[in-house]
């Protein structure tokens, strides 16, 4: 199968700048307290379903992976770029870091407590999302959580809007529009926080961090 376009242009422009991206993303992580608030509840509901193992979906160099197992929480990092994985398991040689695709997880069905999607989606053209979203419901198990964080459009329709991202085409998703289409792929919306469009000095974006669950049972059917 022929891959789309926008993953090899991706994988080509992270890979290109992979040790830059890598000096400056672990500082921003930690200077922006408000864009990881959501981890801790993340971690202490897949700690309170008994754990299990946690994908960290588009992970780049493993800062987050990392401060996921700082949080008591089994995970381990899926990337489309091999240079960032590279990066991933030179700075966290005792962790789990593979090349992978958001659409085609290599773990079982109903396999992971918790699937974090932080700002990985990006990159994706709108009508590509909904077989991203049905992946992360086939491999999460009934009552396993998603933490998915992007960039925010403020209106609901349309679903996105792209723009000029430094490292390659992305796009920003309307938070109304994104939470439906989980919907649909039979995740429903436990929590949401959005970050004023102010407290982004680059852009002006509203930050957008949808807390989500795979249901159980009679919920646990909803097809798009």
């Amino acid at each position: 199968m022929t891959e789309p376009d926008f993953l090899t242009a991706t994988r080509a422009a992270y890979d290109s700048v992979a040790s830059h991206y890598a000096e400056f993303v672990g500082d921003w992580f930690c200077a922006s307290p408000l864009n990881h608030a959501m981890l801790s509840v993340f971690a202490e509901l897949v700690r309170a379903g008994d754990g299990g193992l946690v994908a960290d979906v588009g992970c780049g160099p493993g800062h987050i992976t990392a401060h996921l197992h700082s949080l008591g929480v089994t995970a381990f990092g899926v990337d489309l770029s091999p240079e960032m994985i590279a990066l991933a398991r030179e700075a966290h040689p005792g962790m789990r870091f593979e090349v992978g695709l958001m659409d085609a997880l290599e773990v079982g069905d109903a396999s992971l407590a918790g699937v974090l999607s932080s700002y990985s989606i990006i990159h994706t053209p709108p009508e590509r999302l909904p077989e991203i979203f049905a992946e992360f419901h086939r491999v999460l198990v009934p009552g396993g959580h998603l933490l998915l964080s992007f960039q925010a459009y403020d209106g609901p329709d349309p679903l996105s809007e792209a723009y000029d991202h430094k490292v390659s085409l992305a796009y920003r998703y309307s938070p109304d529009g994104v939470a439906e289409l989980l919907l649909k792929a039979g995740l429903t919306e436990v929590a949401r926080l959005v970050i004023a469009p102010g407290e982004d000095p680059q852009r002006g974006f509203p930050q957008v961090h949808l807390l989500t669950r795979r249901e159980t049972s009679s919920g646990d059917a909803v097809v798009a």
